[in-house]
């Protein structure tokens, strides 16, 4: 990746009760549906902000322990039926759109949103908040000590 774009907690949070706000449009959620690891945070957020109580995940890895991307592989499903509708998939990121894809194919009726949206994978998600270019890497503020 080219730009390394440092996401402190303030920004984060901000953008992530923003993208709540706008899921709240006139929408009522069964429940959320996290994706594991990276979403788990801004899903604890949205979550409040819509008073989301029911909340499942999905374990998709996709990255090595180096952050190099890997063929996506689930490694936990949710347990919601209906092919999730009426659900929020929350993400902190969509990149490729790999994990976006497999999320569509377990739960196809449920409302995909991430926070941060780079242009190969964005057409993959129902909603996002902010568009990054594609070589910028994300450091988000809970990955900051570990980078």
């Amino acid at each position: 990746m080219s730009h390394r774009y440092p996401v402190n907690w303030q920004e984060f949070y901000l953008n992530a009760q923003a993208l709540a706000w706008r899921l709240n449009e006139g929408k009522s959620w069964k429940g959320l549906i996290a994706i594991t690891r990276g979403g788990l945070v801004p899903a604890t957020v949205v979550a409040r902000e819509l008073g989301i109580r029911k909340i499942d995940t999905i374990s998709i890895v996709s990255y090595d322990d180096n952050d190099k991307q890997i063929e996506p592989s689930v490694i936990k499903t949710c347990q919601t039926n209906n092919q999730g509708q009426g659900w929020l998939v929350i993400d902190d990121l969509v990149d490729t759109g790999a994990t976006a894809r497999i999320v569509r194919d377990l739960v196809p009726q449920a409302h995909i949103a991430a926070i941060y949206a780079k242009p190969s994978g964005k057409d993959f998600v129902d909603t996002f908040m902010t568009e990054v270019s594609q070589d910028t890497w994300i450091v988000f503020p809970w990955e900051e000590e570990i980078n």
